[in-house]
C-alpha cells in the first residue's frame, strides 16, 4: 500500500498557477483528471499511512510498547529524516533565492521574520517548507500521544473515535496537529491492532468495496471539479470524511493489486517508498522552475512530463545513494534499510518492522 499511497501523493502535489489551475477549465476532461488524481483520488494517502503506522506501532498490544524505547526508535525513523531533508530543502532554497532564482515560489527566507522561519523550518505552526514532510511532524506528535491514545481506545473506543471523526470532518485546527485526519486515522489504527479486528474480512468483498470508493472519488471529483477552488462548507466535510473512507477502500484495492505481478514486486521496493515520500517535492518544485523560465505554456506537457520524470529519477536515486553512500542513505531513511535487512521469515511469511 505505501509505494502506491506516496506515488499517489506526488500527483497531489504537482504545481500549478492561477493560469493553469485545474478550475479554468482551458483543457477540459485533463484538467478533471487532474481534480480527480490532486482533491479526491489519492487525498487518501497521508490518512492510509497513519492508519497503517498506528497498527503497526500496537501490534503486539499495548502491555508490550516500551514508551521510551518507541520514542528513541522513532525520533531516528522519523524525526530525524524530516529534520534532514527538510533542512536541506531550505539551504537550496536559499542559495537559489540570492541568485534570484525561484523567487515568488515559496516564502522569501531573506525577509522572513523568525517565527515564519521556525515553522517553515520545524513545522512548528505551520506546514514545513518541504511541504509533504508535515506528515512526519505529525505522525511524531501522533506517536508522543500514542500511551493515551492507546488508554482512551481500550477504554472508550466508540466515544474516541467519535470525537476524532468529528474533529477530522470540521475545518477546525487543533495546534497539535496540521492535519486532524492524521489523529483520527492514527488512532483508528491503534484501534484495529488492539482490538485484533481482522482485516482479511475487508479482502472478501474487495471488488465491491474498491468499485464502490472509486465511485465515491469520481462523484465527489465532479463535486470539486464544479464548484472548485472554492469549495463550501458541506463539500469541504465531504471531502474530510471521503479520506477517511479511504482507509478500508485503499485497503480493497491493495488486496485486488497484490494479487498481479506488478502489485508483488511493488511489495517488494523496501525504502524506495520514503525516499520517493521525502525528495518528490523539492524535485517538483525545480522542475516547476526549470519549466516557468523554459517561456512554455502547454501545461499538460508539463504535467506529465514532472510525473514521469519524478516517478523515473526517484527510483534511480535511489538506488544510486543506496549502494554509493549506505550510511548516508541510511540515515536519510530513518534506518529504513537496516530494518529491511532484519525481516523475519515466520511459516514462510515475511514480516517486518514499521
Amino acid at each position: 500500500m505505501r509505494i502506491v499511497l506516496i506515488s499517489g501523493i506526488v500527483f497531489v502535489h504537482i504545481p500549478f498557477d492561477s493560469d493553469s489551475s485545474p478550475f479554468n477549465g482551458a483543457y477540459g476532461l485533463f484538467d478533471w483528471f487532474r481534480v480527480f488524481l490532486r482533491d479526491s483520488l489519492f487525498r487518501v494517502g497521508v490518512p492510509c499511512l497513519s492508519a497503517i503506522s498506528g497498527y503497526l506501532l500496537f501490534r503486539h498490544g499495548a502491555a508490550s510498547l516500551d514508551y521510551g524505547k518507541t520514542v528513541r526508535r522513532k525520533m531516528k525513523t522519523v524525526l530525524v529524516p524530516f529534520l534532514l531533508w527538510n533542512t536541506a530543502f531550505f539551504l537550496f532554497v536559499l542559495l537559489l533565492q540570492n541568485r534570484g532564482i525561484g523567487d515568488g515560489y515559496l516564502p522569501d527566507l531573506a525577509s522572513a521574520s523568525t517565527r515564519t522561519l521556525a515553522t517553515l523550518l520545524f513545522a512548528t505552526e505551520g506546514a514545513p517548507i518541504d511541504l509533504p514532510l508535515y506528515f512526519l511532524r505529525d505522525l511524531f506528535v501522533c506517536i508522543l500521544l500514542s500511551p493515551l491514545l492507546a488508554i482512551l481506545i481500550r477504554r472508550y473506543p466508540l466515544l474516541t473515535l467519535s470525537v476524532l471523526l468529528l474533529l477530522a470532518a470540521l475545518p477546525v485546527p487543533l495546534g497539535i496537529v496540521l492535519r486532524n485526519s492524521i489523529l483520527f486515522s492514527f488512532s483508528f489504527g491503534i484501534y484495529l491492532s488492539l482490538h485484533r479486528v481482522d482485516l482479511t474480512i475487508i479482502d472478501r468483498y474487495a471488488t465491491p468495496i474498491g468499485l464502490a470508493f472509486l465511485a465515491l472519488t469520481v462523484l465527489l471529483a465532479m463535486a470539486i471539479y464544479v464548484t472548485g477552488p472554492k469549495l463550501s462548507m458541506w463539500l469541504e466535510i465531504s471531502r474530510n470524511l471521503m479520506v477517511i473512507a479511504g482507509i478500508p477502500g485503499f485497503w480493497a484495492l491493495s488486496a485486488i493489486l497484490i494479487k498481479s505481478d506488478l502489485g508483488k514486486r511493488l511489495a517488494g521496493t523496501g525504502s524506495l517508498s520514503f525516499w520517493i515520500f521525502c525528495a518528490h517535492y523539492p524535485l517538483l518544485f525545480c522542475l516547476w522552475v526549470l519549466w516557468n523560465r523554459s517561456g512554455e505554456d502547454l501545461y499538460p506537457v508539463f504535467y506529465l512530463l514532472a510525473a514521469a520524470i519524478t516517478l523515473t529519477v526517484l527510483p534511480l536515486t535511489n538506488g544510486a545513494a543506496r549502494y554509493a553512500l549506505p550510511a548516508f542513505y541510511n540515515l536519510l531513511t530513518g534506518s529504513r534499510m537496516r530494518q529491511r535487512a532484519e525481516i523475519a521469515t515466520t511459516d514462510g511469511r515475511q514480516t517486518t518492522s514499521d
